[in-house]
């Protein structure tokens, strides 16, 4: 009976391994197949390398430009913000001109004629003094109002001057170089209204009645 019984076992055991593995994959052979198909070829690794030496010399240059704006923008203007307050100096010289001109007790007087003459004698050193540092007054009267340099406040009737041309000043701009310090403050002509011809007609009627 033993005997029969091992035979049976023997009978059904696989006689070698082949049958227990038919069918399936060794995963140690399949990542090494993977590993081949991964691998790069010598001339990818050197376009590889190519693209990153280009775009680490375009970010160098990039650098270099920004670098060399930032030093150039120094120079140039690195008194921006100095000038652009050196500017009340002349608004308030303006300002005290004016109200002495407007004094009453004052007026037609040689103490005020000699003040006002110094008074100009600075102003004038002064816009000498920002001329040389290419500080310059933008032009305004007469021009046709230009928003990057003049600021409208006003508009004034008139009909000697086109629409929109600048007939006063109210506080003069400045530019440094190419770049606005302030904008002019300007008023504008405009065309005169005319009154509705109905209501000129009537006016005469009115006065007679």
């Amino acid at each position: 009976m033993e005997k029969e019984e091992n035979s049976n076992l023997e009978n059904k055991m696989p006689e070698d391994d082949s049958a227990l593995t038919e069918g399936k994959t060794d995963p140690k052979s399949e990542e090494t197949k993977t590993e081949k198909t991964k691998e790069i070829s010598p001339e990818e690794k050197i376009l590889e390398l190519e693209d990153k030496l280009t775009r680490t010399f375009a970010e160098m240059e990039n650098q270099r430009r920004r670098y060399e704006k930032e030093k150039e923008d120094a120079f140039e203007y690195g008194g921006f913000s100095f000038a652009k307050e050196a500017l009340s100096l002349i608004d308030n010289l303006e300002r005290s001109k004016n109200i002495l001109e407007n004094d009453e007790k004052l007026k037609e007087t040689e103490a005020l004629k000699k003040t006002l003459e110094h008074f100009d004698i600075i102003y004038k050193d002064l816009i000498s003094i920002f001329n040389k540092n290419n500080i310059k007054p933008i032009e305004s009267i007469n021009k046709k109002l230009d928003p990057n340099y003049h600021q409208a406040m006003m508009e004034i009737e008139s009909d000697e001057k086109e629409p929109g041309t600048i007939i006063q000043e109210i506080q003069k701009g400045f530019v440094i170089k190419d770049r606005l310090l302030r904008p002019s403050l300007v008023g504008v002509s405009k065309k005169t209204e005319k009154k509705d011809e109905k209501s000129e007609e009537n006016e005469p009627n009115l006065n007679n009645k």
